[in-house]
Parts: structure tokens; sequence; C-alpha cells
């Protein structure tokens, strides 16, 4: 059975992912432009790979067999798939669209959770999610200046969508390969196979779409900010995210997604208080309550198992 403390330090990480999440996007603007985003993610995955990489020479199950080599590939897939569908959209749809589609991700891995059978079939946590997903969107439409003609669906939105279900199967495939003892039980060891499959395959599609040669214009401004968010925004977010998920169910973990736009939102008013304004008070209420909310069912849940 899981321990009280695990579930509290799953939770507490997830507040720390969404804030270093939410954070790496002012750092990602920094950067100069004209640089291959694809091929940027790959080094950014290198990085934090390469800093996990020690661990493979101090655990016993540090190579994986083939049926979880088969499933990193798989997550591999799924990680390529968001990020390479959300750069190609990036260009082709707009961003009110694409943060609207987004929201749908903790749903979709609710969804697939139940295919898989590693989420139980209840109407609070779908009720939860429904909650987050609206306050979510209250704080897209609040960001787009409370307009709505941004809204649309075309090949970009619907491939940036996929993008959506692949980056939701991401937890649950991890979910479902530990529950078979397929992947590693340390979350250390699932972050770098995953980080380091993924990576290749993202860096992949970066040579095929991209010029490798755009590279030479990096800074060493770049550089740094590139070492940063391989290390954070990468390295310790996947494996808190890897950590959550062996405690939490995939819904639960793909939640806190919800909090990235509201600490985007704290950050803009701290760079820009001008934009404050009642607008964002609906769609933040709706975000912090769902979060409370999650808390409190996973509360509810410790002390009913505590006393069977």
């Amino acid at each position: 059975m899981t321990s009280s403390r695990e579930v509290a330090r799953a939770h507490l990480g997830m507040m720390l992912w969404a804030l270093l999440v939410g954070l790496s996007f002012p750092a990602v603007g920094l950067m100069s432009e004209g640089l291959p985003p694809l091929l940027l993610t790959a080094i950014r995955f290198a990085v934090a790979a390469l800093a996990l990489s020690p661990l493979l020479f101090h655990h016993a199950d540090r190579w994986p067999g083939l049926a979880g080599l088969a499933l990193y590939a798989v997550m591999g897939l799924c990680l390529a798939g968001f990020f390479g569908t959300m750069f190609w959209a990036a260009h082709r749809a707009t961003a009110l669209s694409m943060a609207t589609l987004f929201v749908s991700v903790p749903l979709l891995a609710f969804g697939l959770g139940l295919m898989f059978r590693v989420e139980s079939l209840a109407w609070r946590l779908p009720g939860v999610l429904l909650l987050g997903a609206i306050g979510a969107l209250g704080l897209a439409w609040a960001e787009s200046g409370g307009r709505l003609d941004g809204m649309r669906f075309g090949i970009g939105e619907a491939a940036f969508f996929v993008g959506c279900v692949a980056s939701a199967l991401y937890p649950v495939l991890s979910k479902w390969g530990l529950a078979r003892g397929w992947l590693s039980p340390r979350a250390g060891l699932r972050t770098f196979w995953s980080l380091l499959v993924g990576g290749g395959l993202i860096g992949l599609l970066g040579l095929i779409g991209e010029s490798p040669s755009d590279l030479a214009g990096m800074t060493v401004g770049d550089a740094a900010l590139l070492v940063y968010l391989g290390l954070f925004s990468s390295g310790l977010t996947f494996w808190l995210q890897q950590r959550a998920t062996a405690v939490l169910t995939p819904a639960a973990v793909t939640a806190y997604g919800y909090l990235v736009p509201f600490v985007s939102m704290l950050v803009l008013f701290v760079r820009e208080p001008q934009h404050i304004g009642w607008e964002w008070l609906p769609g933040s209420t709706l975000v912090l309550a769902a979060i409370a909310l999650l808390l409190r069912r996973d509360a509810v849940n410790r002390r009913l198992q505590a006393a069977a």
C-alpha cells in the first residue's frame, strides 16, 4: 500500500513540476530567434539524459529487458509525437486553439487509463478534471484579451490534438509498464531511458524537417539557457512526473498541467502588472479549486484505505 508520505511527496513534486514548466516559457522566450526548435528540444533531452547517466553505474536494473525497451520506444514516440506536432502546428494553428486543445490532456489520460486499466471508474475525478479544464480555458480566454475569434479547428489543430493524445498516453504507458514489471521501479532510470529514446526520435525529426546549420546562430547565452532548460525543465520535471506516476494515477498527474497557465499568469503580472484585471479571476479560482479537490480526494481515499 502506498504511504501517505509518498502521496504527499508526489503532489508536492507535481506542484514544483508546474512551477518549473511555467517558468520555462519565459526562459525559452529569451533565446535567439531562428534556432531550430526540434533540434533544440533534442539537445535539451540529451543534456538531461547525460545528467542522469551516472544512475546506470549504481543500479543493477539499469538495463531494461526487451519488453521494457519496446515500451520505452513507444513512450519515446509519444514524446516525439507531442513535440513534433506542437512545433509543426505552431505556424498553422492559433495560440488560443492550441491552449484550448491542451486542456483535454488530463481527460484523455483518464479515458486512456481506463482502457489500460490503470484508472478506476469513478465520477469524482472526471468532475475535478472538468472543473480544472474550464478554469484553464478561462485563463486562455483572459490571455487572449477576452476574445474568442482566435478559435478554430483546421489541419494544424487536428495535428496538435493528435499530439495531445500522445502526451496523455505517456504517463498511462509508464503506469502500465510499472504494473507489469517491465519498467524500472526507480524514477531516475525511467526518466533517463524516456529522455534518451524520446530525444533521439525528436532529433531524427529535426534532422528531417530542420536545418542543423541554423544551430550555428546559437550564442553563449543560448547555450547556457539550453543547459538550464535541459537540467530543470526537462530532466527534473520528467523525474518529478515519473516519481508521481508510480504513486498517483495518470489523470491526477496530468491534471497539474492546469497549474502551468496559472504560473505563467503570475509571471506575466510580475513582468507587466498593467495586465492585471478581473478577467483572470474566474479561471484562476477554478484551477485552484480543482487542485484543492484533487488533494482532498486523495486524502479521503487514504483515510478509507487506512480504515479498511
